[in-house]
């Protein structure tokens, strides 16, 4: 996978979690965990364009980190939606967390390869 398609999956998996958050109740519950949701499902895809630009390999790695943490937040905020059946579609909902597990695995290795590649 290049990194062209790695983008517009992130940018893929953002507009889904925008969907999934916008269609959640407007309960208390329901509006914090939209609110979380959207900004660690939408900061995946922002922090990897930063990532792009990143100043040295160090920097580079730094910012992936971002973005697996941002998808490890938002794969256990899918996960309470999910368990509380605070959505809409289910489908949506198991989309998103299938795609969160495996772009958390994506990004797993991205770190290790490039900690490997900067020992060098």
């Amino acid at each position: 996978m290049n990194k062209f398609d790695l983008e517009e999956r992130l940018i893929d998996f953002s507009v889904l979690i925008i969907e999934i958050a916008s269609e959640m109740p407007n309960t208390k519950a329901g509006s914090h965990l939209s609110g979380q949701l959207i900004r660690s499902g939408t900061s995946v895809s922002l922090n990897y364009g930063e990532a792009q630009s990143g100043e040295s390999r160090k920097n580079f790695i730094h910012k992936i980190k971002i973005v697996l943490k941002e998808l490890r937040e938002t794969f256990i905020c899918l996960k309470i939606i999910f368990r509380t059946k605070l959505y809409k579609s289910e489908g949506k909902i198991k989309t998103a967390l299938n795609e969160s597990d495996e772009l958390i695995s994506i990004f797993v290795k991205s770190v290790e390869t490039a900690q490997k590649n900067m020992e060098k």
